[in-house]
C-alpha cells in the first residue's frame, strides 16, 4: 500500500522541483521487458531520465546511498506503454464531438445529438464519430432522410466508428452541390478511391466511403488555433491517464505535426509521439526536403510515412481477393493504384523514410506484400518496414512477413469489436487467417500492437485483455473468439512496450526498463502477469511516468526517508490533481478535416 500517512506532508515536495543526480525508486515488482533481467525491485535514473542500473533494492541502495528514495508500496512496475497505431490529433477532436460509440440504433443517435445541439450556435455543424450500423437491428446503412426530420437546416456530419465512412444529412448535400465540380460527381460517377452511397435511383444516399469524404471535407468549417490545441490537449491528457507514454500517431497531416512540434518546443508533449506523415499530403514532400525530424526534447519525430492501400472491413472497404460473403460482386476499395503505390514506395526509400501501410483486407495485403518485396530489394535488411492491421491475410502469406522482415502492427480491440460480424463479411475458410496475431508470432512476425484510437479506446488495458482472452467486457463468447489466435500476458504487454519500440527503431530509447534507456514506465496497482485475465481491464493506473517524471499521478507517491530529501522533478501539469475524464468537453468550433483513419 502506499504509505498513507506520509502523504499530506509529502505531496507537494514529491511534485515539486529538484537539484540532484539520480532517484531510486523501489516497488514489490518491476517487470523490464529486458531479457537480460526480465524481473528486479528496484530501478535508478538521473537527471536527464536515464537510466543508470536496475536490480535488487538494498544492493541499489547501497550503490546510491544519497540517491532522492521513492517508494510505491506493494504497486507493480512496468515499462511505459507505447500505441503502436494511434491518431493523437483525431483523439482530440473526438473529445470534442457528439460520442456516438456504443449506439444501437438510428433513434439513439438522434437523442444524442438533439442533447448535444442544444447549446450549439446556430448555423454550427453539428459533428459526431462512432456509430456502426452492425449494431442496428436492419444492419444497413443510414440515410439523409433519417437526419433530415431532425435537423433540416443544421449541416451534419457523423463519421463511422473505423473513420472510413461518413453520414450527413441534406444541408451538407446542398452544400456540397454549391460546388459545381462537385455537384457534378454527386450527380453521377465516383471519386477514384472512394464511394458515393446511391439509392436504386442513383441518388446520393448521404453516406460517404473512404476518399468520397474528401467531398464534405472540403466544405466544412476549419477549427481555429486555440480550440485546436485544447482539444490535442485534452488527447494528450486521455493517452497518458491510461499510461500510454508513447503513441506511433498514423497518417500525420503537414498542419498536425507544426501543431505538435509547438507542443514539443513549448514542453507540453507529456509522452512520446512518433509521427509517420501522411503519404498523401505535403508531410511527405516535407521529409524528403528536410529529412527524417527528431526534436531535441525527444518526445516528437517524424521518420517515416503511412500509406493506405484499402479501406476497412465494417463498411466493406477492405481489398478482398474475392467477393465479400454478404455483398455479392463487392471486393472493396484499392485506394492506391499499384503502379502509383510502387513509386511512392520508392521515393519513402530514396528519401530514407521507414514505411507504414494500411492494409485489412487479403488483397490489399497482398498487394502491399507484392509491392514491398519489390521496393526492398537491395535495401537495409533492418528496415522494419510495417503493414498496418493485416486484419483478413490468406495464411499462406503470413510466412512472407517474416521473409520479407515486415512488422505486423495490429490491434486486438479490432477483433473483439469486429467479432460479431466479421465472419458474415468474409465466410468461414477466410475467416482462418482473420486478427491472426498467434500464427505471426509462430511465424517468427515481430508484433506491434496499438489500439486504432479514435477508433477504438486508448485505454491498453483493454488491448491487453483482449489480446489474451479474445472477449469482450461480458466475458463472450466463452473461451475466446477464434481462441488458437490468443497471446499470453507476457506476449501482449511485450506487444505494447518492447516490440512497439524497436518496430520504430527506439528500443535504444525506450519499451524495456535496462541502464542506458529513459526512465518511461507505468506504476500499476497489481501484476498484470498475476491477476486473472478478466482483472487487466479494471487494473488501476496509479502513475505514469516519462523521462523519470510522472506526468500523470492518481495520488502523489511517497518518499522514504533519505539522506538527501530532495523531492523529485515536476509533474507535466506542476501539481498532483486526480485526473479527470475529458470527454464532453466541447470547443467553440470544430475542425473538421477528414477524420482519422484505420
Amino acid at each position: 500500500m502506499f504509505r498513507k500517512s506520509f502523504l499530506a506532508l509529502l505531496c507537494a515536495a514529491a511534485c515539486s522541483s529538484a537539484a540532484g543526480n539520480e532517484t531510486l525508486l523501489q516497488a514489490a515488482k518491476i517487470h523490464t521487458s529486458d531479457p537480460e533481467r526480465p524481473l528486479a525491485e528496484a530501478l535508478v535514473w538521473d537527471d536527464d531520465g536515464r537510466i543508470l542500473a536496475v536490480g535488487d533494492a538494498a544492493e541499489l541502495g547501497a550503490r546510491f546511498p544519497d540517491a532522492r528514495r521513492l517508494d510505491v508500496g506493494d504497486a507493480t512496475v512496468v515499462p511505459g506503454l507505447i500505441d503502436a497505431h494511434g491518431h493523437i490529433v483525431g483523439l482530440g477532436l473526438a473529445l470534442t464531438r457528439v460520442d456516438l460509440v456504443g449506439t444501437r440504433s438510428k433513434q439513439e443517435i438522434l437523442e444524442r445529438l438533439r442533447a448535444f445541439e442544444r447549446d450549439l450556435p446556430a448555423g454550427e455543424w453539428l459533428v459526431g464519430r462512432g456509430w456502426d450500423q452492425n449494431d442496428w437491428p436492419e444492419q444497413e446503412f443510414p440515410t439523409v432522410a433519417d437526419l433530415d426530420t431532425a435537423f433540416p437546416e443544421r449541416p451534419v456530419w457523423l463519421g463511422r466508428v473505423d473513420g472510413h465512412a461518413g453520414w450527413v444529412n441534406s444541408a451538407v448535400l446542398r452544400a456540397i452541390a454549391a460546388d459545381p465540380a462537385a455537384a457534378k460527381l454527386l450527380a453521377q460517377g465516383q471519386p477514384p478511391g472512394g464511394l458515393i452511397v446511391r439509392d436504386a435511383a442513383g441518388k446520393p444516399t448521404g453516406v460517404f466511403v473512404d476518399d468520397a469524404e474528401r467531398l464534405v471535407a472540403a466544405v466544412a468549417p476549419e477549427m481555429d488555433q486555440d480550440d485546436a490545441d485544447r482539444a490535442l490537449s485534452l488527447a494528450l491528457a486521455e493517452a497518458v491517464r491510461h499510461g500510454l507514454t508513447g503513441v506511433h500517431d498514423m497518417g500525420t497531416s503537414l498542419a498536425d505535426f507544426e501543431q505538435l512540434r509547438r507542443f514539443a518546443d513549448a514542453g507540453r508533449l507529456p509522452l512520446r509521439i512518433s509521427a509517420y506523415a501522411n503519404g498523401d499530403d505535403r508531410a511527405l514532400d516535407w521529409l524528403c526536403d528536410h529529412g527524417a525530424y527528431t526534436h531535441p526534447g525527444r518526445r516528437l519525430q517524424m521518420r517515416g510515412v503511412k500509406f493506405l492501400i484499402d479501406g476497412a472491413l465494417g463498411s466493406r472497404g477492405a481489398a478482398l481477393a474475392q467477393d465479400y460473403s454478404d455483398d455479392p460482386g463487392n471486393r472493396g476499395l484499392v485506394l492506391i493504384e499499384p503502379a502509383r503505390f510502387g513509386a511512392l514506395l520508392e521515393r519513402a526509400r530514396s528519401c530514407g523514410l521507414q514505411v507504414a501501410t494500411h492494409a485489412i483486407g487479403d488483397r490489399g495485403n497482398r498487394l502491399v506484400l507484392d509491392a514491398y518485396a519489390r521496393a526492398l530489394e537491395g535495401a537495409d535488411p533492418d528496415h522494419r518496414w510495417r503493414i498496418e492491421h493485416a486484419q483478413i491475410i490468406n495464411p499462406a502469406d503470413i510466412s512472407r512477413f517474416a521473409t520479407l522482415g515486415i512488422v505486423a502492427s495490429m490491434q486486438p480491440t479490432h477483433a473483439t469489436s469486429d467479432m460479431p460480424w466479421a465472419q458474415a463479411r468474409v465466410g468461414g475458410q477466410r475467416i482462418a487467417g482473420a486478427y491472426a496475431w498467434r500464427s505471426f508470432a509462430g511465424a517468427g512476425v515481430r508484433l506491434a500492437l496499438g489500439s486504432d484510437f479514435p477508433v477504438e479506446s486508448p485505454d491498453p488495458r483493454l488491448g491487453l485483455y483482449a489480446a489474451v482472452t479474445r472477449q469482450d467486457r461480458e466475458g463472450q463468447p466463452p473461451g475466446g473468439w477464434l481462441p488458437a489466435q490468443r497471446l499470453t500476458v507476457a506476449e501482449a504487454l511485450r506487444g505494447f512496450s518492447a516490440d512497439a519500440a524497436w518496430a520504430n527503431h527506439d528500443e535504444a530509447l525506450t519499451g524495456r526498463l535496462a541502464p542506458g534507456l529513459q526512465a518511461d514506465f507505468v506504476v500499476l496497482a497489481k501484476d498484470p502477469l498475476s491477476v486473472a485475465p478478466a482483472e487487466l481491464v479494471g487494473l488501476e493506473v496509479r502513475s505514469t511516468w516519462v523521462d523519470g517524471a510522472p506526468v500523470y499521478e492518481v495520488e502523489c507517491i511517497s518518499r522514504r526517508a533519505s539522506t538527501r530529501r530532495v523531492p523529485v522533478r515536476p509533474t507535466a501539469s506542476r501539481s498532483c490533481p486526480r485526473a479527470r475524464s475529458a470527454r464532453g468537453r466541447r470547443t467553440r468550433r470544430r475542425r473538421l478535416r477528414p477524420p482519422a483513419v484505420r
